[in-house]
C-alpha cells in the first residue's frame, strides 16, 4: 500500500467543532491540506475555522447516526481522500454494576461509536477506492483495549470499534485503503472533565495523528499513557486487565 502524505490531500473530520476533532482539523489545515470537510451536528458551530482558514474549511452538517446526513455528505465531498471517524459520545460514568443506566448509555454510545463510524465509512469507501485508495482514521480509545468501570458502557463500545477498524483494514485493503486506529489515553476535552488522570492537551494528540498517518503507524498511542497501555496490552491483554482491575480496587478503598 502507499504511503499518505497529509500536504496535499482533502480530509474529513467528524465532530470537528470540539475537543481531537477540532485540534485534528486544524492540524490538518496547519500542515498543508488542500481542504477540510468539517462534520458537525451544527454547522456554524466551526463557522470561526471557515472564517479563519477560509475555503479550505468547509462546514458539513453531519450527525454520523443520521443515515440521510452521511448520504448527503458523501454526494457533497466526492474528492475525499482521508477519513477521521473521531466523533463519540459518552453517555454514563461513575456508577455501580447494577445501574440500569448503563443499558440507555450503552446503547447511544455504541449507535455513535460503532455504528456511526461503519455507517459514514461504508458511505466513503467507493470514494476513497475511486480516489486511489486515501485511508480511514478512527479514534478508538485506551479504553477500548482494556474495560475501564468508570466508564464502563462507554468502553465496551470502544472495544467494539478496535474490532471494527481491525475489519476494516481487511475489508480495505483490497482496493489500497490504509486503516489506522488511533488509541488516546486521557485527553483534556470535555468529555474527559471527570477523568482522574493527567491529560495531555488535544493538539498534542492531533499532531501525533498526523506524524501516525504518515509513517503509515497502523495503531497510534498519541500520549504516554496510551503507550504504555499499549505496550501492556501487546504484552498480555490479560495482564493490562489484572493492572486496570488493581487500579480500580486500590481507588474503590481509597
Amino acid at each position: 500500500m502507499s504511503n499518505i502524505r497529509i500536504e496535499g490531500s482533502t480530509a474529513l473530520v467528524t465532530g470537528a467543532n470540539r475537543g481531537i476533532g477540532r485540534a485534528i482539523a486544524e492540524a490538518l489545515l496547519d500542515n498543508g491540506v488542500k481542504k477540510v470537510y468539517l462534520g458537525a451536528r451544527r454547522p456554524e458551530s466551526v463557522a470561526d475555522l471557515a472564517d479563519r482558514y477560509g475555503e479550505r474549511a468547509v462546514p458539513v452538517r453531519l450527525d454520523v447516526t443520521n443515515h440521510e446526513q452521511v448520504r448527503a455528505a458523501a454526494a457533497f465531498a466526492t474528492d475525499l481522500d482521508l477519513l477521521i471517524n473521531n466523533a463519540g459520545v459518552a453517555e454514563h460514568g461513575e456508577s455501580h454494576f447494577e445501574d440500569e443506566l448503563w443499558l440507555d448509555a450503552g446503547r447511544r454510545e455504541y449507535d455513535v461509536n460503532v455504528l456511526g463510524t461503519l455507517n459514514l465509512t461504508q458511505a466513503f469507501a467507493p470514494i476513497l477506492a475511486a480516489n486511489g485508495g486515501g485511508a480511514v482514521a478512527n479514534v478508538v480509545s485506551v479504553a477500548g483495549l482494556v474495560s475501564f468501570p468508570l466508564f464502563f458502557s462507554y468502553s465496551a463500545s470502544k472495544a467494539a470499534l478496535h474490532n471494527i477498524t481491525q475489519g476494516m483494514r481487511i475489508f480495505l485493503a483490497g482496493q489500497d485503503t490504509r486503516v489506522f486506529g488511533v488509541y488516546p489515553g486521557p485527553v483534556d476535552t470535555d468529555m474527559a472533565e471527570k477523568v482522574p488522570f493527567e491529560k495531555v492537551s488535544p493538539r498534542s494528540v492531533a499532531d501525533a495523528v498526523i506524524a501516525g498517518i504518515e509513517a503509515g503507524t497502523e495503531e497510534i498511542f498519541p500520549d504516554p499513557m496510551a503507550e504504555q497501555f499499549g505496550a501492556a496490552y501487546a504484552e498480555s491483554p490479560k495482564g493490562l486487565e489484572r493492572q486496570v482491575m488493581a487500579m480500580a480496587l486500590e481507588g474503590a478503598a481509597a
